[in-house]
């Protein structure tokens, strides 16, 4: 997902209002893909991020930078911290949306958030016929449609459908990216034998139209914000 994440960080910081000089707080900032892109906008910035691994690596990465191991559910800043508090592909994944989302209001002025649709983003869509196909249970995690993401954000939601591009070399490096555990879909295929792998490469490569050298997937997003 790296490839397809930092290419949203800008649109994403675009559609939330992020303006150089302001307080800005990634939540479940995993890797720094939106990190990066709120620090090079100036201003103040601080993310939360609940593995200790990935705490460990933005300190490392973002030195000076406010880091905390903590989870949206329970932000460690005092209310009214922040301008704007923005949570890039993570409320899926939260153990309780809601709560982080009460949180991120708590603390920040304007709440933003985003998730890839159901149907929108080419590369998830894929995996799911892949699955559907070898009759595996598909990835269908919640916040993944326009109307999912304005409820969670709640009173005066604005949204957006955001786009991006990401290009491969070929079909192996979309392989290898996938293999290599990337993003949920990566999660399914690290899990398969060698026999299931083999054959849902074969799928796979069915279901994105067999492609030959170079080709783009587009990624969508439903982002919303108040």
């Amino acid at each position: 997902m790296g490839r397809f994440s930092t290419r949203l960080a800008p649109v994403f910081a675009d559609f939330a209002g992020v303006e150089p000089g302001m307080r800005s707080l990634d939540v479940g900032a995993g890797t720094g893909a939106l990190t990066a892109e709120l620090a090079r906008r100036g201003g103040e910035v601080a993310a939360a991020e609940p593995s200790p691994a990935f705490a460990a690596a933005l300190h490392s990465r973002f030195p000076g930078l406010d880091v905390r191991e903590a989870g949206a559910e329970e932000l460690p800043w005092p209310d009214d911290s922040f301008d704007v508090a923005l949570a890039q592909l993570v409320v899926a994944f939260m153990s309780d949306a809601p709560a982080g989302v009460r949180e991120m209001r708590r603390v920040a002025g304007t709440v933003a958030l985003c998730m890839w649709d159901r149907e929108g983003m080419e590369m998830l869509a894929a995996i799911n016929r892949t699955r559907d196909a070898l009759g595996a249970s598909r990835e269908d995690s919640p916040y993944r449609s326009r109307l999912e993401i304005e409820q969670l954000v709640g009173d005066g939601a604005e949204s957006e459908l955001l786009e991006v591009d990401a290009d491969y070399v070929d079909f192996e490096d979309f392989w290898s990216a996938l293999v290599g555990g990337v993003g949920p879909g990566g999660q399914w295929a690290v899990a398969l034998d060698d026999e299931q792998r083999a054959t849902a490469r074969a799928e796979l490569f069915r279901q994105l139209g067999e492609p030959d050298g170079p080709f783009t997937l587009t990624g969508r997003a439903w982002a919303a914000k108040a």
